[in-house]
């Protein structure tokens, strides 16, 4: 068992170390070269993919396995898929929360710094001011939206599980 958790805490390293670093190029490689409206708008695509993973480990953590045991013995569109992230809720979670949902905060609050810089050298105001606003923004819309995002995704549980299983199903397909 302990070898197990060793692997799967391995696995994470290297998970989040990898999406780090395609994220993070990647917003390093487009912000500088587009408009700063652009650039505002990839950082809210990060915060958005950050809150929308937070609802998925959220939801699939709160989730009750039993009605989808139901559905998949009545051949329900994505049912089976849901029956298998719900037996594995805990990696699930580690994978939506924290990798996927921490390192898009990260790239979101990195991406800032580029864009505050930005604006800054435009309007000739001082970069530290800007990107002390500018990370204050981004932190208040993370978490404001984590927040909100928590409340529906236990409300909704099932629904948000059943859609995850159903575009699990479309992606073996």
């Amino acid at each position: 068992m302990k070898n197990n958790r060793s692997k799967w805490l391995i696995t994470i390293c290297i998970m989040s170390f990898v999406l780090s670093i395609v994220m993070s190029f990647t917003s390093e490689a487009i912000i500088p070269k587009i408009n700063t409206v652009f650039g505002i708008f990839v950082i809210l695509i990060f915060i958005f993919i950050s809150i929308i993973f937070d609802m998925i480990g959220v939801a699939i953590t709160a989730q009750e396995e039993t009605p989808f045991h139901s559905m998949a013995s009545k051949k329900l569109k994505g049912s089976h898929h849901s029956v298998k992230l719900l037996k594995n809720s805990d990696k699930l979670a580690s994978i939506c929360n924290d990798v996927v949902g921490d390192v898009c905060g990260i790239v979101s609050g990195c991406a800032g710094v580029l864009v505050s810089n930005d604006i800054a050298a435009k309007f000739s105001i001082n970069p530290s001011l800007v990107v002390l606003i500018t990370t204050a923004l981004i932190a208040s819309l993370t978490i404001t939206g984590k927040a909100y995002g928590k409340t529906m995704a236990i409300k909704n549980s099932k629904s948000i599980t059943i859609k995850v299983g159903k575009i699990l199903n479309n992606f073996e397909k």
